[in-house]
């Protein structure tokens, strides 16, 4: 019999990964926290969540973990939220700062302005079922996308969700809602991929 179960980790270093976990096991997935390279063994995607993506940086680096992080990022699915997107960037400004520069956007640290500035919008999206609600917290933005990657919402114009290929990355953070939409998304890209090989 067919195991669709997918393995998904959630980088749990810092920011809201229990909430991302917790919506990913509602989904279905075997969920592991990761907080050591070896814990990236044998999963087939993985998250990284909010947060600072500085602190994230410093983390990584601290512990020994941006290298094998790295080799994982270039070969499996991944799903970045807020600095999770940061991270996965090919440009970052507003100030410049190391990536693992995969995904071909460019990306403006903290555009949407500081902690006050946070809001929560509801705006279209091309995945089914209307409207997404947003929460943007200090959030970045896209300020550019190449030409191969795909824009699911956007809000004043300016990509708030895109895919290319294997990666997907918010600006927002859809673990703090109640719509499951954006991770059962990332699983059916996940599942794919598995079923690709």
């Amino acid at each position: 019999m067919r195991n669709d179960t997918v393995k998904i980790g959630v980088l749990a270093l810092q920011g809201a990964f229990d909430v991302h976990a917790k919506r990913l096991e509602e989904l279905g997935a075997e969920v592991r926290l990761v907080r050591k390279p070896e814990e990236l063994a044998g999963l087939d995607g993985l998250v990284i969540p909010g947060g600072e993506s500085t602190t994230f940086l410093k983390n990584l680096e601290r512990v020994g973990f941006y290298d094998t992080l790295n080799e994982f990022v270039q070969t499996h699915p991944v799903f970045g939220t807020c600095a999770g997107c940061i991270l996965l960037a090919n440009e970052v400004t507003n100030p410049p700062q190391k990536s693992f520069a995969v995904l071909d956007v460019g990306v403006e640290r903290n555009a949407y302005g500081r902690q006050n500035d946070s809001v929560i919008l509801n705006e279209e999206t091309s995945l089914p079922g209307g409207p997404l609600e947003m929460v943007f917290i200090r959030a970045p933005r896209i300020s550019r996308v190449g030409k191969d990657v795909q824009v699911l919402a956007a809000r004043d114009g300016h990509p708030t969700l895109v895919r290319e290929g294997r990666l997907l990355a918010a600006t927002f953070h859809p673990e703090l809602t109640e719509d499951p939409r954006v991770h059962a998304y990332f699983l059916e890209m996940v599942k794919a991929s598995k079923d690709r090989g």
